[in-house]
C-alpha cells in the first residue's frame, strides 16, 4: 500500500499494476536495486544531505501523470520525501508554472528525477495533444476518441492522460467490444454478414463496423447497426453519411485526420473523431526539475 493507492483507483488505474510498472522503470536505472543507488550521487553527495526541488512547466499545456511522478519519488524515498503544491492532473498550465514541489534526501531526489519526469512529461504530452483536439472541436457535437495504438504496457496510463486532456476512451482491449474492420468484412463476405456474425456470437456486446462507402453504410443501417466507423472518407461524403444516418447510429470519423482538418470534419455532424496520434506519435511535454541542495545534518 502507498499513500497514492486510493488516488490511482479514483483515476481508473490499478494501483498494484502501476506500482509494478514504476518498480520496473526504476530497475532500468538501478538493476542492483535501490540499495545500490545512483553511483554519481553516492560519490558526490553526502548520505545525510537533504534538498528540495521545483517541478515546473516550460511550455503551455495540460499536465497529467503528476501523481505517478509523486509515486516514483515515494518508491525511492518512502516517507522521507515530502510532495507539496501538486496541481491536479488535467490542469492547464503556462510556462513557468510550478506543478509540484518535492523535498527529501538529495540522493533520492536525483535518483528518482528522470523516471518521475519521464512519466509526467510523456503523459502531459498526451493530455496536451488531446486538449488541442478538444479545443478545435469546441462548439460542435464531435468528441475526440483515442485508439488502441498505444505504447505496449502503457495503455492504461495513456488512456488516463487522454481523459485528463478532455478526450474520450475508445475500447481498452479486444474484448471490450467488437470492432469489425476491413479484414473482418473480407473474411465474412460483407459488412452485414460480419455484423450479424458478431451479434449471434456475442449478443450482449457492443458492435462497431467500419465502412468505406455510403452503400455499406446503408446496408448496416438497414441491418440495425447503431455504431459505425467512417473510414478515410472525404468531408462531403461524411456529411452525406450524417444526413443518411439521421440519428439512427453514432458515427465515428477515422483515418488520416489532422488537427488542421478537425473543425471541418466535426462540422459534418459526426459524433466522434478518432485519433491514433494522441498516443502513438505524441510529443513529450517540457517539464523540468530544479533542485536546491541543503546541507547535511
Amino acid at each position: 500500500m502507498t499513500p497514492y493507492d486510493e488516488e490511482l483507483r479514483a483515476a481508473g488505474l490499478d494501483p498494484e499494476a502501476i506500482r509494478a510498472q514504476v518498480e520496473q522503470a526504476l530497475a532500468e536505472d538501478l538493476p542492483g536495486g535501490l540499495a545500490e543507488g545512483d553511483v554519481t550521487s553516492v560519490a558526490t553527495i553526502a548520505a545525510d544531505a537533504r534538498g528540495s526541488g521545483v517541478l515546473a512547466a516550460r511550455e503551455a499545456g495540460v499536465v497529467a501523470g503528476l501523481g505517478i511522478a509523486a509515486l516514483v519519488f515515494h518508491e525511492v524515498m518512502g516517507d522521507t520525501v515530502e510532495v507539496t503544491d501538486r496541481l491536479p492532473d488535467g490542469t492547464r498550465v503556462a510556462p513557468g508554472d510550478v506543478v509540484m514541489r518535492v523535498a527529501g534526501p538529495t540522493r533520492g531526489l536525483l535518483t528518482a528525477e528522470r523516471t518521475a519526469l519521464n512519466y509526467a512529461s510523456h503523459l502531459s504530452g498526451v493530455a496536451t495533444a488531446t486538449a488541442h483536439w478538444v479545443d478545435a472541436l469546441a462548439g460542435t457535437r464531435a468528441r475526440v476518441l483515442d485508439t488502441r495504438k498505444t505504447l505496449p504496457t502503457f495503455r492504461a496510463l495513456q488512456k488516463y492522460a487522454v481523459r485528463c486532456g478532455g478526450g474520450v476512451n475508445h475500447r481498452f482491449s479486444l474484448g471490450d467490444r467488437a470492432m469489425v474492420k476491413d479484414n473482418h468484412v473480407v473474411a465474412a463476405g460483407g459488412v452485414v454478414p460480419a455484423y450479424d456474425a458478431v451479434r449471434r456470437a456475442y449478443p450482449g456486446l457492443r458492435v462497431e463496423v467500419e465502412v468505406t462507402g455510403l452503400d455499406e453504410l446503408r446496408q448496416l443501417l438497414d441491418a440495425g447497426c447503431t455504431e459505425i466507423l467512417l473510414d478515410n472518407m472525404d468531408t462531403d461524403t461524411m456529411a452525406e453519411a450524417v444526413r443518411l444516418t439521421a440519428g439512427r447510429a453514432t458515427l465515428e470519423a477515422s483515418g488520416g485526420l489532422t488537427l488542421e482538418r478537425a473543425r471541418e470534419v466535426a462540422e459534418t455532424g459526426v459524433d466522434f473523431i478518432s485519433v491514433g496520434a494522441l498516443t502513438h506519435s505524441v510529443k513529450v511535454f517540457d517539464l523540468g526539475l530544479d533542485l536546491s541542495s541543503g546541507s547535511g545534518s
